[in-house]
């Protein structure tokens, strides 16, 4: 998958016409999406597909799918089913409940990406010390997709030597959690950017800012 000046807008802002608005300052520097819950909960499945079809551009759905196969699939299902490329998966839920979504994105030539650990403070909880285990499952059961923090550089780097180098991996945290583009691009194919760039003032000059921190 290439990503346009390597970023990936995190559009988490809470209804369509905000979105909407948004892509219409910065869609000619980005080609690649990621909408979660709160735009997906605000305006429904519907918000996917109006995005895609208006700004001829990429989707990735953060749902994060934790559930068993046989709901993790329909999941899947119903979000390829809205125009979504792909879609991010827990891992920790286990083999079974990922290949569940693994069949799902291959019935339709589609995506998903494994979340190996996520960019937040209380990650090193629980999803720490079962990351790599996470990211080895992935590779065993023919993942090629994967997203791994920008935070912590020391652990985006494991990740990249367990899923190695034709794996594709996006990495949150970059921004407003302090992660640095170009640093974390030493380890990540693309970076995902929400809040630096959706509360600006003037979103497009901090998309600006972005992409000449990373070409410096």
């Amino acid at each position: 998958m290439d990503v346009k000046n390597n970023i990936i807008l995190a559009m988490d802002v809470p209804n369509i016409n905000d979105a909407m608005e948004l892509m219409d300052k910065i869609s000619d520097y980005i080609d690649t999406v990621k909408i979660g819950y709160p735009l997906v909960l605000a305006e429904g499945l519907e918000s996917v597909s109006k995005i895609k079809k208006e700004y001829n551009c990429r989707v990735i759905c953060d749902f994060k799918v934790a559930d068993i196969p046989a709901t993790n699939k329909k999941i899947a299902d119903v979000t390829f089913q809205s125009g979504a490329d792909a879609i991010i998966v827990h891992g920790f839920v286990g083999w079974d409940s990922v290949e569940s979504c693994l069949e799902s994105a291959k019935k339709v030539d589609k995506d998903i990406f494994l979340l190996t650990e996520m960019s937040h403070p209380g990650a090193t909880n629980f999803m720490q010390p079962v990351s790599m285990n996470i990211a080895s499952m992935g590779m065993e059961i023919g993942i090629t997709h994967y997203v791994g923090p920008s935070t912590r550089l020391d652990r985006l780097k494991m990740i990249r030597d367990v899923v190695g180098k034709d794996s594709f991996i996006i990495s949150p945290g970059v921004g407003v959690q302090g992660g640095d583009p170009r640093e974390t691009l030493q380890f990540a194919d693309a970076i995902i950017v929400g809040r630096s760039i959706y509360l600006s003032e003037n979103p497009a000059n901090s998309l600006e800012s972005i992409i000449d921190a990373i070409e410096l």
